[in-house]
């Protein structure tokens, strides 16, 4: 026992189960702040906590209705949470957290990100492809169309085809998953860079580059340049083989960053949504 007020007596077990709990509760508050599901949740730790009360004061009537919601709130929760339950649920299956531990766990989707821009950089396919690092985008992903899909580089090829329905507006890519297509960003004030004059998918890669610290990708449609925009500078012209270490050096972040992002991810998402 470590501590004992009147009838109520707190031990080492006790301790441990609040601040698992309270750990749960606060990570789901992370992945889920800035999304409708927040205010979902709200609602039911309201709803736990009027129970609770209304349970310590014996008001019976009031209990009678918060444990005939109770009853039923483990199917009400998979309802309303399905997308994140889902997204947990690919994360835990493939192991992702183990994986990302492990030295050059984005090099695959680094590679397919440079074979895939190469190609449509010859071709002069413009081509936008967000890369959210710590700060979450959810508002973002939501703006578009949810895919989640395993990254690879004829999907890509098949997103940003000209005449494909979802080639307007960026891609999110987390992990190696595709969580949507066709997002808004935010467009840059910056109009020109140099001598530069940005189109509007530089100014969006710019734009989101200003506001986050994700990192975007942009094939110009006009003459196929490759460009990354990082902490709102836009790097032109670059190679596949610069490519490749620019995300590699921005990307391959260190076991405690991605410790932190990997729960930031959400249930999703994304994700989620994470």
């Amino acid at each position: 026992m470590i501590v004992k007020f009147g009838f109520l007596e707190i031990g080492w077990n006790d301790l441990l189960d609040i601040l698992v709990v309270t750990f749960v509760f606060y990570r789901l508050y992370i992945v889920m702040r800035g999304t409708i599901a927040i205010q979902i949740f709200l609602g039911l730790l309201v709803i736990v906590a009027v129970s609770f009360v209304a349970s310590s004061l014996e008001l019976k009537a009031v209990s009678w209705i918060l444990k005939t919601l109770t009853d039923i709130w483990v199917i009400a929760f998979i309802i309303l949470f399905q997308p994140e339950l889902r997204r947990l649920l690919v994360i835990l299956g493939r192991g992702r957290l183990m994986t990302n531990l492990v030295r050059g766990s984005m090099d695959e989707v680094i590679e397919i990100l440079v074979e895939a821009c190469e190609e449509m950089a010859q071709r002069q396919i413009g081509a936008l492809i967000v890369i959210p690092r710590r700060t979450g985008i959810r508002m973002i992903i939501e703006s578009g169309i949810a895919l989640g899909a395993e990254v690879s580089k004829q999907l890509l090829l098949s997103i940003f085809n000209p005449k494909a329905p979802l080639h307007d507006g960026a891609v999110v890519i987390k992990d190696r998953i595709v969580e949507a297509a066709r997002c808004t960003l935010p467009l840059s004030n910056q109009l020109r860079i140099d001598e530069f004059i940005m189109g509007m998918r530089h100014r969006s890669a710019v734009g989101i580059s200003e506001q986050t610290d994700a990192v975007t990708i942009v094939v110009s449609e006009e003459n196929g340049a490759i460009s990354i925009a990082e902490d709102g500078q836009l790097h032109r012209g670059l190679s596949p083989d610069e490519m490749r270490e620019y995300l590699r050096k921005v990307l391959n972040v260190n076991v405690k960053s991605v410790i932190e992002s990997t729960f930031k991810q959400g249930i999703d998402n994304d994700e989620a949504k994470e």
